[in-house]
C-alpha cells in the first residue's frame, strides 16, 4: 500500500510547487499578505472549478486518482505548459494525456540549421499531418521542390496520389502508397488530429479512387525507419536508408533523414547542389 501513497504525494508535491509559483494579482485574487507565496489551494479550486476539499486531498495525497477530465482543470488553473501538462497526468494518472492537436507553423533557425548541416544527406521535417514544413537543400535536388509550391500543397499524400512525376519516381508505387495512407493514419490519430484531418481526406477521396480505397482498408503502418528507393531524372535509380526521429518538445513534428546506401550517391548530390540554381 505504500507505493500508491508516495506517487500520490509525488503529485501532490508538484501542485503545491506549481501553484507557488503564480502572482495572486494575475488572476485577480486580493493581494493581503500571505503566509506563503502563490496563489491558495481555494483559490487554484476554485479556478478549476472543483471542490476545495477535494484538491487539498490531492494535494495530501488522500484524493486517490483523479479523473482526466480534473487534471485537465487543474492544468488549466495552473496555468501548465503542455510538457507540465503532460508531467501531470504521468504523476497522477500513470500515462501521459491525450493529445491536443497543434497546427504547426514551422522549425526554429536552429532545426533548419540542423537540416542544413545533415546536406548533402536530404532531411525534412513533416507535421503529424504530413506537411512538410521543412527542408534542406538535398532534399530540394533529391526529392521535390517544396520551396517553389504553397504551403498548402506540400503535402506528402498530395504528392503521392496527385503528383504525375512523384508518382513515376517511386520504385513500386503501389506499395509506398498503402504505407504511407497507413502511417499518415497512425500520425494523424495519434497527435489528436481526426476532426482537423477529415476534410482533407474527403478532398483526396474525391480526387483520388486509388487514395479512397485504400483508406477505406484502414491498414495502419509505422514510419520510424526502412529503405526508399527512387528513380531520380538525373541520378536514375537511387535507394535510401531513412530514419525518423520526433523532434523533442515538439509533438507534432518529425525529422526524416535519408541517408544514401552508396556512398558515391552522397557526392553526386553535392554535384547537384552544386550545379543546381541558387533558388532551388
Amino acid at each position: 500500500m505504500s507505493e500508491p501513497l508516495a506517487h500520490e504525494n509525488l503529485l501532490g508535491a508538484y501542485l503545491k510547487d506549481r501553484r507557488s509559483k503564480l502572482d495572486p494579482a494575475t488572476f485577480g485574487f486580493p493581494p493581503e499578505r500571505r503566509r506563503t507565496p502563490g496563489l491558495r489551494r481555494e483559490e487554484v479550486a476554485q479556478r478549476a472549478n472543483i471542490s476545495a476539499t477535494w484538491y487539498t486531498w490531492l494535494e495530501q495525497g488522500r484524493g486517490g486518482a483523479p479523473s482526466a477530465d480534473v487534471l485537465d482543470r487543474i492544468a488549466r488553473a495552473l496555468m501548465l505548459t503542455d510538457v507540465e501538462r503532460e508531467h501531470l497526468f504521468l504523476l497522477g494518472l500513470g500515462r501521459t494525456p491525450e493529445a491536443r492537436y497543434q497546427k504547426s507553423e514551422g522549425v526554429t533557425p536552429r532545426l533548419q540549421r540542423v537540416l542544413d548541416a545533415l546536406e548533402p544527406r536530404p532531411a525534412v521535417v513533416r507535421t503529424a499531418t504530413w506537411d512538410i514544413v521543412a527542408w534542406n537543400r538535398a532534399a530540394t535536388v533529391m526529392l521535390t521542390d517544396y520551396g517553389s509550391l504553397p504551403p498548402r500543397e506540400r503535402n506528402v499524400l498530395r504528392f503521392m496520389f496527385l503528383d504525375p512525376r512523384v508518382r513515376a519516381a517511386q520504385h513500386d508505387w503501389a506499395s509506398v502508397a498503402r504505407f504511407v495512407v497507413g502511417a499518415f493514419r497512425v500520425d494523424a490519430m495519434r497527435a489528436g488530429a481526426a476532426a482537423e484531418v477529415q476534410p482533407f481526406v474527403d478532398e483526396l477521396c474525391r480526387l483520388s479512387p486509388e487514395f479512397a480505397a485504400l483508406w477505406r482498408d484502414n491498414d495502419v503502418r509505422t514510419h520510424g525507419e526502412g529503405v526508399k528507393q527512387l528513380r531520380h531524372p538525373i541520378l536514375g535509380p537511387v535507394k535510401f536508408e531513412y530514419s525518423a526521429f520526433a523532434v523533442d518538445g515538439r509533438s507534432d513534428l518529425s525529422m526524416i533523414v535519408y541517408n544514401p546506401i552508396d556512398p558515391k550517391v552522397t557526392e553526386k548530390i553535392r554535384g547537384l547542389m552544386e550545379t543546381a540554381p541558387k533558388g532551388v
